[in-house]
């Protein structure tokens, strides 16, 4: 698995004294993480420490103890103050797993997308872990682009909406929020739409559950959310003869989101 292009600095972390070496960006990885960080603050950060944890130890075998290690030295290594997108990974090295640390700057916030339906099979071999599939899922990505696009998604094998690449998503009929079934579709367990379901209990809203084809969604609000764009209204279905809905929801639940960022809670050496 070849993690993606260079960028920012790349950092290897060391077991034995906790300290981290510079190394080159890319190299092999098997799982990974991000999200984003404002002067410090990050929304659902213990959401994201605990997928990449349970994904380290379901994939790989490694103990919670020692990928929260990991965490927490990878922590105090993002700067307080900025705009950061970090990106921890975990990748077999020399045999053993291994940790990294990849400190990028955020790039900007994109209010709408653009999507494009991938015409082809469903070719992730692990749905439910982030980072196995990160070659393939580019590679469909790559291919939105070229159709003038900024993101892909993926269908089921009879034609139901799963995922973006990059993205979950979630759509309004009435005043009820839906998103895909996860009984029924192969979903990664998105860190930002388990966030805005919350929201959506705290704030009474209706939610149900569905597996719909793409023209199903024509005229409504939909939604690709993830960690660095929060919640992006779709504009345009490129390719595909339906109409996007317009997005009257999308600034105030956005607004909603952000509340949410805090400053990490530190873990002690003994959790």
């Amino acid at each position: 698995m070849t993690a993606a292009p260079a960028g920012g600095r790349r950092w290897r972390w060391s077991a034995a004294d906790g300290g981290f070496t510079a190394v080159p960006p890319g190299g092999p990885v098997d799982v990974i993480d991000s999200w984003l960080v404002t002067d410090g603050r990050v929304v659902a950060l213990d959401a994201h420490r605990d997928r990449f944890t349970t994904a380290c130890t379901t994939l790989l075998s490694v103990p919670p103890a020692h990928t929260s290690a990991f965490l927490r030295a990878a922590l105090d290594r993002i700067p307080a103050h900025g705009r950061w997108f970090p990106r921890v990974e975990c990748a077999v090295l020399d045999g053993a797993p291994g940790f990294h640390l990849w400190l990028r700057a955020a790039p900007p916030r994109a209010a709408t997308v653009r999507v494009w339906i991938h015409d082809g099979a469903d070719g992730r071999r692990h749905p439910s872990v982030k980072g196995p599939d990160l070659d393939w899922l580019a590679g469909v990505r790559s291919a939105a682009q070229r159709h003038g696009a900024d993101e892909a998604v993926i269908l089921s094998s009879d034609g139901r909406l799963v995922e973006g690449t990059t993205t979950s998503l979630l759509w309004w009929q009435g005043d009820t929020l839906y998103v895909p079934d996860a009984a029924r579709l192969d979903l990664l367990p998105s860190v930002t739409r388990q966030t805005l379901l919350k929201i959506a209990a705290a704030s009474g809203t209706r939610v149900a559950h569905a597996c719909p084809r793409p023209q199903d969604l024509a005229g409504l609000e939909a939604w690709a959310v993830n960690a660095l764009h929060g919640i992006r209204p779709i504009r345009e279905w490129v390719g595909f003869a339906i109409e996007a809905g317009a997005a009257p929801r999308a600034p105030l639940w956005q607004a909603r989101l952000e509340a949410l960022a805090s400053q990490p809670r530190r873990e002690s050496a003994t959790s």
